[in-house]
């Protein structure tokens, strides 16, 4: 999570993707960055895919290829070693290398960029604050038409809660003076 107070972007000519969600969007996504920054722009992935996104030309680090503790502390410090400025990750609603992406923008020192189901992006840092917490929101179901059924949920949870502990000890209870 380097460069989260700053507002600037580090130079675009080395990039790690990890490829947390759909396939679809890697495949639009870097032949777009290479028309954009040039031949001679780095891209590196790390997937749970075999193969690789159409017109990937770079290092592919597979999650399985590193299991365990062991294994996630290698390809740790294998990433540390490329010294990526930017990372960019998928953030597209699918439970796809949950924990590994959330690992590896903690641990690899870059300036972090999101990319959404849309193919929309924004840079995670100080200033996309609103950004990030709409983004947030939004995955949590609190924006929109949304939100009013879920806030009710939420609210009304430790009553639900309550009255099923109750019916509960009320069932056992009786059970057991039944037995007495």
């Amino acid at each position: 999570m380097r460069h989260f107070f700053s507002r600037g972007n580090p130079p675009f000519t080395k990039v790690l993707l990890i490829e947390s969600g759909s396939r679809r969007l890697f495949d639009g996504l870097i032949p777009g960055l290479y028309n954009l920054y040039g031949e001679q722009l780095q891209i590196d992935l790390v997937t749970c895919f075999a193969g690789v996104p159409t017109g990937f030309r770079g290092n592919v680090f597979r999650v399985t290829d590193y299991p365990g503790r062991a294994g996630r502390k290698r390809l740790y410090a294998e990433l540390a070693t490329h010294r990526y400025p930017i990372v960019g990750i998928i953030c597209s609603g699918e439970k796809i290398m949950t924990k590994w992406k959330w690992a590896l923008a903690a641990r690899v020192p870059a300036k972090i960029f999101i990319l959404n189901e849309n193919a929309d992006y924004f840079w995670v840092d100080w200033s996309h604050w609103r950004v990030m917490i709409h983004f947030a929101l939004y995955r949590a179901g609190l924006t929109g038409a949304a939100a009013v059924p879920t806030i009710a949920r939420l609210l009304f949870f430790p009553v639900t809660l309550s009255y099923l502990l109750l019916y509960a000890a009320f069932v056992h209870a009786r059970r057991k003076l039944r037995t007495l």
